[in-house]
């Protein structure tokens, strides 16, 4: 009886389930964890104000931290790119830096007002087209896709660090940019707009 109870109290629970989504336009969003979350952890702020390629791109690898800091995992996430894309800042900054790592250009930026240790996004693989030091601002393109040298095909591996912490990068965007830009009105099919309506008049007194 006490090795049953034993075995109940030592059963691991559940984990949080992580998702990566392939499918063209889809956004990979981990249960809770696609923007500033309260408690504990590491609260990041939403600063982003671009994605660092295309306007929505499919992730198709998502975030995966490692159990241990030198266990397996993906240390941030692989957005759809082709090759010769341009790459963005996702918000203002100061490259940190700007060069190639184990044969693969990497640009490292470090947010402006994200605090002390600031947020560092990084990307790669880059044509580089900075140089470490300068101010960028959100939107401004750090270079180009690279046609190889990334662990995975037409992609780019985005990360974000604050200090030696890896943190999940999709936390920075804002609702609105993860839903893929901000509503808009549009007319409803079927229904007819109302037809205009003219100013009356006031007959003449008699």
């Amino acid at each position: 009886m006490w090795v049953i109870v034993l075995l109940a109290v030592l059963a691991p629970g559940p984990t949080p389930a992580v998702s990566a989504v392939s499918a063209p336009g889809a956004v990979a969003v981990v249960a809770a964890d696609a923007g500033p979350v309260p408690g504990p952890g590491p609260v990041v702020p939403t600063v982003a104000r671009h994605w660092p390629v295309g306007g929505r791109p499919p992730v198709l690898r998502g975030w995966e931290p490692p159990a241990t800091p030198y266990g397996p995992g993906h240390r941030g996430v692989d957005l759809a790119a082709a090759d010769g894309a341009p790459v963005r800042a996702v918000a203002a900054g100061r490259v940190s830096f700007a060069g190639r790592v184990a044969g693969r250009g990497v640009v490292s930026l470090e947010l402006t007002g994200t605090g002390d240790p600031p947020l560092r996004t990084t990307y790669e693989p880059v044509e580089v087209a900075v140089r470490k030091g300068d101010e960028v601002a959100a939107g401004e393109v750090l270079g180009t896709v690279e046609p190889t040298g990334s662990h995975c095909a037409a992609c780019l591996h985005w990360g974000l660090l604050r200090g030696d912490v890896y943190l999940n990068p999709l936390r920075v965007l804002p609702p609105w940019l993860l839903a893929g830009g901000p509503s808009r009105l549009l007319p409803v099919l079927g229904v007819p707009l109302p037809a205009p309506t003219r100013a009356r008049t006031a007959s003449p007194a008699p």
